[in-house]
């Protein structure tokens, strides 16, 4: 089958590509925002680079409403720190309500009630 991206419109390529290249795990991506609370988002695009040296690929795309940067890359670039979370079929409504815009600093771990749990070497306030 020969699919014409170019005559489809920019929201309808990405389940195209996501339903193409099945079964892919979802990068569910915990980064810290400028404060002390915390960022949380799914990302599609994700796969393992090499396994030596140790590289994932999470592809940020950029926010639909301005063309700016999402929180999760300005808050990796900022931190140079995240952690990649897969989830499980009993979390899938929380990651897909994670999805959600949010204005800058408001954290999807506070509205969907989510705790931390203190891991070695990751800050918590």
């Amino acid at each position: 089958m020969l699919i014409d991206l170019e005559s489809i419109e920019a929201q309808h390529i990405h389940p195209i590509l996501t339903q193409t290249v099945i079964p892919r795990p979802v990068a569910w991506v915990l980064s810290q925002n400028p404060g002390d609370d915390y960022n949380l988002a799914p990302y599609s695009f994700f796969t393992v680079v090499t396994g030596k040296p140790p590289i994932l690929m999470v592809s940020v795309g950029k926010k639909p409403s301005d063309g700016s940067f999402k929180d999760t890359r300005v808050n990796i670039e900022a931190r140079k720190q995240f952690v990649v979370h897969i989830g499980s079929r009993s979390q899938a409504q929380a990651m897909t309500e994670s999805s959600r815009h949010l204005d800058h600093g408001q954290s999807e771990l506070d509205r969907l009630d989510m705790k931390l749990v203190q891991e070695e070497g990751w800050p918590m306030p």
